[in-house]
């Protein structure tokens, strides 16, 4: 029989993370998992010297996570966005342990570490996927950057004090020219991140559509648009201008954009893969991390009744 290999992932520069991924290699190890570690991260830390672990090398054939059962990830949304790209050609799938504030992507809660332990210990988890957007960045015909996003792809202003004069193109026509700071391309597992902070509508994960959010827009026509999955968007920064650009994936991957640079963005092929715990729906999710107030909701006392009166 294979080992069973798990990767962990953690923020190498947050010891409250470096102590829980301690204590879950530990309790891996002792159920009789492999751990591995990301080679350059935690690898090359305190926790890399521990007996046992072995290292997961992003630039190896597959990937960090390649052999792996599973990404478990211990930390914030930031942290778990890092497990989706070392989880990226693998199809391996990624839990997410909250040790942030918000925590939209994680799975479970600092205080539930005993219980998801187990769960994967038990392989007692469903896997949901999550699409994902591709980009690819040209200047002149030449490319820039090619990339992808779970969140989102943004397109933003370099200066502060300068204006991005962007034109929106969808399927092959042009839609309208912005004069602005920038503009959010995001999936609905990014319609709770920076979209929604620019004023974007939340979309249920299992809705498969592109956002496309203007950001700080000077212009009549700059409102939210939800396009269909096979919709093609493409940014263009208006040539002549002296507004530079960056590109940003994920708030993380950035490349620098010139005037006259073009950004097209589409639905990827390759989806990522996240790990449920529950079968909770998205509702409560949002309940929960939004702190949001559901008083005098009656909706279960109603049930009740129901079954009150079916017991009768």
């Amino acid at each position: 029989m294979s080992t069973r290999r798990i990767l962990l992932v953690a923020h190498p520069g947050r010891p409250e993370a470096l102590d829980v991924a301690g204590q879950v290699v530990g309790r891996l190890q002792a159920a009789g998992l492999e751990v591995a570690l990301p080679v350059g991260e935690l690898m090359d830390g305190p926790l890399g010297t521990t007996p046992g672990v072995v290292p997961g090398d992003p630039a190896a054939p597959g990937g960090a996570a390649a052999g792996c059962e599973l990404v478990v990830v211990l930390g914030g949304d930031g942290t778990i966005l890092r497990g989706a790209e070392l989880a990226r050609g693998s199809d391996v799938p990624v839990l997410g342990v909250n040790l942030g504030h918000v925590g939209f992507l994680a799975e479970a809660e600092r205080e539930d570490l005993d219980a998801t332990v187990e769960h994967i210990v038990g392989r007692s988890y469903t896997v949901e996927e999550r699409i994902t957007l591709e980009v690819v960045g040209t200047l002149d015909g030449r490319e820039l950057a090619r990339s992808w996003a779970l969140n989102e792809v943004t397109v933003e202003k370099a200066a502060r004090e300068r204006m991005l004069v962007l034109t929106v193109e969808i399927d092959g026509r042009p839609l309208s020219t912005w004069g602005c700071d920038g503009v959010v391309m995001s999936t609905p597992t990014g319609s709770t991140a920076y979209a929604f902070s620019a004023g974007g509508p939340i979309v249920w994960p299992g809705v498969e559509a592109v956002l496309v959010v203007p950001l700080s827009a000077h212009a009549l026509f700059a409102r939210p648009l939800v396009l269909s999955p096979t919709a093609h968007l493409a940014v263009d920064l208006v040539a002549g201008t002296d507004g530079h650009g960056v590109l940003w994936c994920d708030g993380r991957r950035a490349v620098d954009l010139p005037p006259g640079s073009r950004i097209e963005v589409s639905l990827s092929g390759e989806p990522v893969r996240l790990a449920r715990l529950t079968d909770s729906p998205f509702t409560d999710r949002l309940v929960a991390k939004f702190d949001l107030s559901v008083e005098g909701w009656r909706g279960g006392r109603r049930e009740e009744r129901a079954e009150d009166e079916g017991a009768c």
